[in-house]
């Protein structure tokens, strides 16, 4: 049967992106959606017995109310922002990378491989340096195998880095049961990097955030300001635009890709040598998953991720103590960090989309 003169029938309802929205009315969006946001938590927390205005108090002193917690603050926010920026790299040329997780923790045991069993030869110095290199080649690789799969099979690259999270979450179960178990302890585990080899501080906390700041400069530079950034903007348009206009997208495919691994596999490396001093499977944390949130929230720009990865530091911050002094259950302040982000991932949802019923035109803002 000819398929010829068969009509698609259009949705009663769908999406469409907004043209334009003037930045007064956005930002108002914003504003109403996160007071909305705090009144649905806040009668979560009256349900729960407890007064909002002293759990949102506590909170925000539980994040800066001393240098002890505003180190636990900034401590959470330098992996949540290099994350970030490292999956912007993917994302803006949408190719969906979701496998931070994967590449933050072959970037530790990378990381591991030269900081556990090489401390006694090489000095700090070179040592922290080869930890780095090998993170951020470890992350690289991991990142580039679905980059060359899907430049050369088409393959869905959401799937494949999600799936490559639970290979090197795998690995890292075998190293704590296997060759890397710590010698005399029932327990499986890795050993602890030895003092000599740890990250230095400054000003309290490992000098990782000094390098996170380093990298929101360089990456919005790299996205704003360089030929590499434009291809990322033009095949994140339409792939086929991209080859019209004589661009190779498997080749930007393998060096985003590349870049973004790099950066999430150095946040293992600073996990490691700045803050947990060992490799295990929570080494990740959540983070890969977390930065999703930071880099749609941000719309994708580095200063924007600085802004909003300290946000949700202090509300991760906030929530444990909260869950100390009110005897909140972890469960319930997990609850409201939902409820926060849920109301401003909505928001910047509202903001970016609308929706147009059949037969309307597409045109208004």
């Amino acid at each position: 049967m000819s398929l010829h003169g068969v009509q698609t029938k259009e949705p009663l309802i769908r999406m469409v992106k907004r043209d334009t929205m003037p930045q007064k009315k956005a930002w108002g969006i914003r504003a109403a959606a996160f007071i909305l946001s705090l009144v649905t938590g806040g009668i979560v927390i009256l349900m729960l017995g407890h007064n909002p205005f002293s759990v949102y108090i506590s909170m925000v002193k539980g994040a800066w109310g001393s240098s002890t917690v505003i180190h636990e603050t900034i401590k959470l926010a330098v992996p949540l922002l290099i994350t970030a920026i490292g999956i912007s790299f993917a994302f803006k040329m949408k190719f969906w990378n979701i496998g931070a997780e994967g590449q933050i923790l072959v970037g530790a045991v990378a990381a591991g491989a030269f900081g556990l069993f090489t401390a006694h030869i090489f000095p700090k110095l070179p040592l922290v340096l080869l930890m780095m290199l090998a993170s951020i080649v470890a992350g690289g690789i991991y990142g580039l195998l679905p980059a060359v799969c899907k430049a050369k099979w088409g393959t869905n690259e959401t799937l494949f880095t999600l799936m490559l999270n639970y290979i090197a979450l795998a690995f890292i179960k075998y190293l704590m049961n296997g060759p890397w178990k710590a010698e005399g302890s029932s327990f499986p585990k890795i050993d602890m990097l030895v003092p000599g080899a740890r990250l230095t501080k400054v000003f309290g906390v490992h000098w990782g955030w000094i390098l996170a700041l380093v990298l929101v400069v360089l990456a919005y530079i790299y996205f704003n300001k360089t030929k590499q950034g434009y291809e990322i903007a033009v095949v994140g348009e339409s792939n086929n635009t991209a080859r019209y206009a004589g661009i190779n997208v498997g080749r930007v495919f393998r060096r985003t890709m590349f870049l973004s691994g790099a950066l999430c596999g150095l946040v293992g490396m600073l996990q490691f040598a700045g803050a947990d001093y060992t490799i295990t499977e929570g080494t990740a944390g959540g983070v890969g998953f977390t930065a999703i949130t930071v880099a749609w929230l941000a719309k994708m720009n580095p200063f924007g991720m600085l802004v909003v990865s300290v946000f949700i530091a202090m509300l991760e911050r906030g929530s444990n103590a909260i869950q100390t002094q009110f005897k909140i259950p972890a469960s319930a302040s997990d609850l409201l960090i939902g409820i926060i982000l849920f109301f401003m991932l909505g928001c910047e949802f509202f903001i970016t989309y609308r929706l147009v019923r059949r037969g309307k035109e597409e045109h208004h803002a």
